[in-house]
């Protein structure tokens, strides 16, 4: 609908009446401004858009309440995201009170300024394309405007002399949204309370190109602005309305030229640039356990139009796109539609590790809240129906909350047989009559299935060499029947949970006989679509995802925190620090609820009795520092083995870390300060913070030593929100009121038994 009356007032020669355009607005439920654009309108085009932004009646930028309520990170103070125009209706603007993007609507759709409004500075240094796309081998550009003076800095009066970029994508359309829901969220399970899809303001800019080839090929640029947080989306679709197919080679979403952060002169020679303190994140993802890793979109360019740069061979990176690599080489049909992957632009306040670690933690339970979901699981090494409903009972006695038929089980998921299918699910409903959720691993990739369906290297022409090795293309038939295996299976069965070791890593396909693909150019793309969908599937009906990659923003909750498996073979002392050195060092950009750890109850990797904690009463020591290691810092494991206890004794002190992590579950599981990183050399601590909670604070400290130790343990509690005094309690002791300091720390003494933990708790008096 939306269309159809774009393409009457886009003819000159058709006059439509008000009351038309009135009823198309009304027929699509949403705002739309539709702007009267053609090739021979020339100037026109800008003007009829300004028009028309206009009579949307957005309230004046300048109208904006300004805050004072401090820090967002800190205060939680609604940084509500809106739509505003400027006063001579050229300008449209989101801007949530952290960050704000501009564009220009008269003579062409463009960013003339994006602002860091946390800092008071800019975030681009000049203008670039909306967006780039490769249709059918040829660049086009989409919106943007040319005639820059200089692309060092950008001057606002300079923008009324620039022109639209010869050639590109011209916008016809401008519309305001509601922010969407890019996938189903059924919550099933104990989560933070948050709201999905998160709040904001949408907005979507249309655009359609000037040359024949190209007539009814509408391009729309989308763009989401949050609440409360510096996080910008964008994703692009292509519409084909043409009675042709074209082909979608490749495509950035995002150009920005951010502003230099450092002055070089001479080539680099492959050493590292300082980059500006912005980040991507895409749903784009994969082959990676962090956001960094994983991220296949972020590309960091030269800028040869960047002629005043002060690298003499116009080096440097300096500009930032979120495109893949590869592809995605999609075919768009008469009638139909592409969908870009996501990007999320994070602007950042500070160069401090933690503070950006912050904000990437509150961005990730913004656009991906599946991540706060946390349950205690256990892995039970036996899919017999004996040994799954014992450790069914154990979980149920001790207060975990899932239990997962684990890797070397026996369980198959690609097992069809109806009788075998029956036992599992009367032993899941077993599980279910007790309380506990059931999971099952099934591994995807790093594995050879056959010549006919692992994925052929684009060089050698045979299958092998793969990331793992060899791997199963997901678009050969052997990859389509396995889904459909393992969706029924859940299905039939009642599985919570999956645990999708090997998932799809990012191998192209260059076979030419896969059911799935073409060839090489949308192998990678297909492969990543089937593998996103079927998770957004398993989103949409309360499945659990375990997945050793990020991909989280396509419905996963939960990947690797990051060890070395080989690591659980040594002496049990050394497992625990390391442990703890895994969580610290994982935290940094994972909320604690995002990553899991690791306890082999039995042997594992070797190691023999030093490594092993069966029988369990025997090394209760050992198995105690484990409990305590995850869970003091908020973190999930999986406990593998047959049981989770083998004594009441040992039962005593499962229940009771168990208890211990229920009853401070919600400040457990918020974010995590990086005090001081585990050595075993002196005491060590985690300390969670949530300004928004009863206990603001609590410190989890350790004694890694042989003899106990009396410290004074300074806890820096700005980001608590407390902000002059704290109400502290070590263990059950005592309240006991400490002022802050003017850098908002306390300092208190502890004292620790040896190889033992305390923990303060920290309220406002």
């Amino acid at each position: 609908m939306i269309f159809m009356e774009m393409e009457l007032l886009n003819s000159p020669h058709v006059p439509v009446p008000l009351s038309r355009i009135k009823n198309a607005l009304r027929g699509v439920g949403f705002l739309v401004l539709l702007a009267s654009v053609c090739v021979a309108q020339g100037a026109e085009a800008g003007k009829g858009i300004s028009r028309a932004l206009n009579r949307l009646n957005l309230p004046m930028l300048e109208a904006r309440a300004s805050s004072d309520a401090g820090d967002w990170l800190v205060s939680g103070t609604e940084a509500r995201a809106a739509l505003y125009r400027d006063a001579a209706s050229k300008e449209v603007v989101l801007d949530n009170g952290l960050i704000r993007r501009v564009f220009r609507v008269e003579p062409e759709g463009a960013t003339v300024a994006f602002e860091n409004l946390m800092l008071g500075t800019t975030v681009i240094r000049a203008i670039k394309p909306e967006a780039v796309v490769w249709i059918d081998g040829v660049r086009h550009e989409i919106g943007g405007l040319s005639g820059q003076p200089d692309q060092a800095y950008l001057l606002a009066e300079w923008v009324d002399a620039m022109e639209r970029a010869p050639g590109a994508f011209r916008c016809v359309g401008i519309e305001k949204r509601s922010v969407e829901a890019p996938m189903d969220w059924k919550r099933t399970r104990h989560a933070a309370t948050v709201a999905w899809p998160p709040p904001g303001v949408g907005l979507r800019f249309v655009y359609e190109s000037t040359e024949p080839g190209l007539a009814g090929v509408t391009l729309s640029v989308h763009y989401e602005l949050y609440d409360s947080a510096p996080v910008l989306c964008k994703w692009v679709t292509i519409e084909n309305r043409s009675a042709r197919e074209h082909v979608v080679d490749s495509i950035w979403s995002e150009v920005l030229a951010p502003v230099d952060v450092e002055s070089v002169v001479d080539d680099r020679e492959g050493k590292p640039w300082r980059l500006p303190a912005i980040e991507f994140l895409s749903d784009y993802s994969f082959h990676g356990m962090d956001e960094s890793t994983a991220d296949q979109v972020t590309q960091w360019l030269p800028d040869p139009s960047y002629t005043s740069q002060v690298n003499y061979l116009l080096k440097m990176p300096a500009l930032m796109v979120s495109g893949p690599g590869m592809g995605p080489g999609q075919t768009v049909p008469a009638g139909g539609r592409f969908d870009s992957h996501r990007t999320y632009v994070v602007i950042h306040d500070s160069g401090d590790r933690e503070r950006q670690g912050l904000v990437m933690r509150r961005a990730q339970r913004m656009i991906a809240p599946w991540i706060t979901e946390n349950p205690l699981m256990m892995h039970v090494r036996s899919s017999e129906t004996p040994a799954f409903r014992l450790a069914v009972d154990q979980c149920a006695e001790v207060g975990f909350e899932m239990i997962i038929y684990t890797f070397g089980s026996g369980l198959d998921m690609e097992n069809e047989a109806p009788e075998y299918i029956a036992r599992i699910k009367a032993d899941v409903e077993y599980a279910h009559s007790k309380g506990i959720e059931v999971g099952a691993y099934s591994l995807l990739a790093s594995r050879r299935v056959s010549e006919e369906h692992d994925v052929i290297h684009p060089v050698t022409g045979k299958t092998g060499g793969a990331i793992f090795g060899n791997s199963p293309c997901l678009e050969s038939s052997w990859g389509r029947d396995y889904f459909r295996k393992i969706r029924s299976f859940m299905e039939q069965t009642g599985l919570d949970l999956l645990e999708h070791d090997g998932s799809y890593p990012g191998d192209p396909c260059a076979s030419e006989r896969h059911p799935g693909h073409r060839g090489l150019a949308d192998s990678q793309w297909n492969q990543w679509k089937t593998i996103s969908e079927f998770y957004r599937w398993c989103r949409s009906r309360g499945t659990y995802l375990n997945v050793p990659d990020y991909y989280f923003l396509a419905g996963s909750n939960k990947t690797g925190m990051g060890y070395r498996e080989t690591n659980w073979s040594l002496p049990r002392e050394r497992q625990i620090i390391l442990g703890r050195q895994n969580i610290y060092d994982g935290c940094w950009t994972k909320a604690p609820s995002m990553g899991w750890m690791f306890v082999p109850l039995v042997e594992y990797h070797g190691g023999g009795a030093a490594a092993t904690l069966e029988p369990l009463s025997e090394h209760l020591d050992g198995y105690e520092a484990h409990l305590i290691n995850n869970l003091g810092a908020g973190v999930q494991a999986c406990y593998r083995g047959p049981r989770l206890y083998d004594t009441d004794a040992t039962k005593a002190v499962v229940k009771k870390w168990v208890a211990w992590f229920k009853e401070y579950r919600d400040i457990l599981e918020s974010d995590l300060i990086h005090l001081r990183r585990p050595d075993g050399r002196d005491i060590d601590c985690f300390l969670h913070v949530n300004p928004d909670l009863e206990n603001r604070a609590m410190a989890v400290v350790y004694n890694p030593l042989d003899t106990e130790v009396e410290r004074t343990l300074t806890l820096p509690l700005y980001y608590s929100g407390l902000s002059s005094a704290a109400s502290v309690r070590e263990k059950s002791g005592e309240w006991r009121r400490y002022a802050l300091d003017r850098e908002y720390r306390i300092r208190v003494p502890v004292r620790i038994p040896a190889r033992g933990v305390t923990w303060l708790v920290l309220r406002k008096p």
